[in-house]
């Protein structure tokens, strides 16, 4: 009888580990991962290594102390934003299964094509109180949904225009690299969910084994969710919608600057029309925010990196140091050198 009760949990474990029969029946944290068509790549993969890297000791990539799947309702290869395919590993069943489900996004023009199956599987899943996360664009799934409602909601800077054109009346959170708000956890994408699951494992695993994970990954420490997203902060303050909109281009466009006219034919505006929003809602034109932005973000060049004046000036848009030098000291009084030292 015992000979056949060993058998039994052997072939359970097995069932669920794959070829890892002899791994404990109930890891620490299970996650369960749905993938958007065309999700992006980076984001899942910095998410599902640092799982991995905690799992198990030296390099053996055991899913032991945390487990892992990618949920499907068809079981097809899901395309990444890239073109490289990921093929899932279950089908979508009962959410209990797991810890937590995590939802990566990707690009912006697939988001409504994500299969009816899965919002289904998320109401359920959120239903049964397992915690939602929304990765890179996951979030605008998660909303689309109706699962983040009374939630705040952490989205890329890149796609803070696209959420409030999608989504009337609620300002997404832009300026941090996660937001965990009870049972939803939202973050920037790209390393910042490498960070988010560092605070799931420290949470459920231990702070010895996410720190591991980041170390072998090459990234320094954790990060908490507060840490502001490695763009470029916004200074401006207006609730003008046109010109947050152009504000947000100008950071996408910082290192081949736009033109006033290719700006106002992106936001659908007329040249004048988009000047006289700029002017009544900073005082300025949008050629004199643009400047000021560049110049912004080459003193955080200067403060944050080793680059040279002359890749600095690259970066930002110049097209030779000597323009980028004086207007600089223009700005600031100093040199960049001088400002680097000081």
């Amino acid at each position: 009888m015992t000979n056949n009760i060993a058998a039994g949990n052997a072939r359970a474990n097995a069932a669920r580990g794959g070829r890892f029969p002899d791994r404990p029946a109930a890891p620490r944290l299970s996650v369960g991962f749905i993938l958007a068509h065309r999700f992006t790549l980076c984001a899942f993969a910095n998410f599902v290594d640092v799982l991995r890297l905690a799992a198990d000791e030296g390099d053996r990539s055991r899913p032991i102390l945390c487990d892992w799947a990618v949920l499907s309702d068809q079981m097809r290869p899901v395309a990444s934003s890239c073109g490289m395919l990921v093929q899932p590993t279950e089908r979508l069943g009962d959410p209990l299964k797991f810890d937590y489900i995590v939802v990566i996004g990707g690009l912006i023009d697939e988001i409504s094509n994500l299969s009816p199956e899965y919002t289904r599987y998320l109401r359920q899943a959120a239903a049964a109180k397992i915690p939602l996360v929304g990765v890179c664009t996951g979030a605008f799934i998660l909303q689309r949904a109706g699962l983040m409602d009374g939630y705040r909601c952490c989205i890329s800077w890149f796609h803070h225009a696209d959420f409030l054109e999608q989504f009337d009346g609620i300002t997404p959170v832009s300026d941090q690299i996660f937001i965990v708000d009870r049972d939803r956890l939202t973050c920037s994408g790209g390393t910042s969910s490498a960070h988010l699951a560092a605070y799931l494992v420290e949470k459920h695993v231990g702070r010895a084994q996410a720190r591991k994970s980041l170390h072998i990954m090459i990234i320094d420490d954790a990060l908490r969710g507060e840490k502001p997203q490695p763009g470029i902060p916004l200074d401006f303050s207006t609730n003008d919608e046109v010109v947050r909109k152009a504000l947000l281009l100008m950071q996408q466009n910082i290192d081949v600057p736009l033109s006033v006219a290719e700006m106002a034919r992106r936001l659908g505006a007329a040249r004048r029309q988009m000047e006289r929003h700029f002017q009544n809602a900073l005082g300025m034109t949008p050629t004199e925010a643009y400047r000021i932005m560049r110049l912004e973000h080459a003193e955080f060049l200067l403060r944050n990196t080793e680059q040279s004046v002359t890749e600095i000036a690259a970066a930002v848009g110049f097209c030779d140091s000597s323009h980028f030098v004086r207007a600089f000291k223009e700005r600031r009084g100093m040199t960049p050198s001088v400002f680097r030292m000081g």
